[in-house]
């Protein structure tokens, strides 16, 4: 986060985490009747899809509609998905590509959005008693892989022109959700 302060611009980013942080709840109540199986095979395939789309549509595309109210929605799904699985970026992501954002508003929107909603998520689900020691545990052992990717995508980020940057970005979405189909029907 540091790293992206100077580039935040707060007027583009509020109704995402406003309505970010009104989806985690809901996200969070969801937890005890969604069917992972299903769950992973619809965000799967709406990762498939709609990155491949994104990627063929080389056409720069700057859509307006729907304004600030538009963000907030793709923001409360965000944060449906946040709240249930710890997945608040995809939408969004998808949602500033469509926006025609520069990479640079594009990643201050990402980690704003993802920080907050997911710390968030993570606060509710500890009180009401969703996280046990073993997330805990596994979470601390993530931690130096999560530190030394992050080192990584911050370098690479400097090192790549706006078209790259949208192109590796849509690509992991679209390994995303290949991983997630494919652990679905295994």
């Amino acid at each position: 986060m540091p790293s992206i302060w100077s580039t935040i611009d707060f007027k583009l980013i509020w109704p995402f985490l406003i309505g970010g942080l009104a989806g985690v709840p809901l996200g969070t109540l969801l937890i005890a009747y969604a069917d992972p199986t299903t769950f992973k095979l619809s965000v799967g395939v709406l990762l498939l899809i709609f990155p491949t789309a994104l990627y063929l549509q080389r056409a720069p595309m700057a859509f307006s509609f729907g304004g600030r109210a538009a963000d907030a929605g793709i923001g409360f799904a965000g944060g449906i998905l946040g709240g249930l699985a710890g997945l608040s970026g995809p939408i969004p992501i998808l949602w500033a590509s469509v926006r025609g954002w520069n990479k640079q508003e594009r990643r201050a929107v990402f980690q704003t959005f993802n920080w907050t909603v997911l710390a968030a998520a993570f606060v509710l689900q500890a009180v009401t008693g969703l996280i046990h020691q073993e997330v805990i545990w596994l979470t601390l052992l993530a931690f130096p892989g999560t530190m030394i990717g992050a080192w990584l995508g911050a370098r690479a980020y400097h090192a790549l022109s706006d078209r790259h940057f949208r192109d590796i970005v849509l690509g992991l979405l679209f390994l995303s959700g290949l991983g997630l189909v494919w652990s679905s029907i295994h």
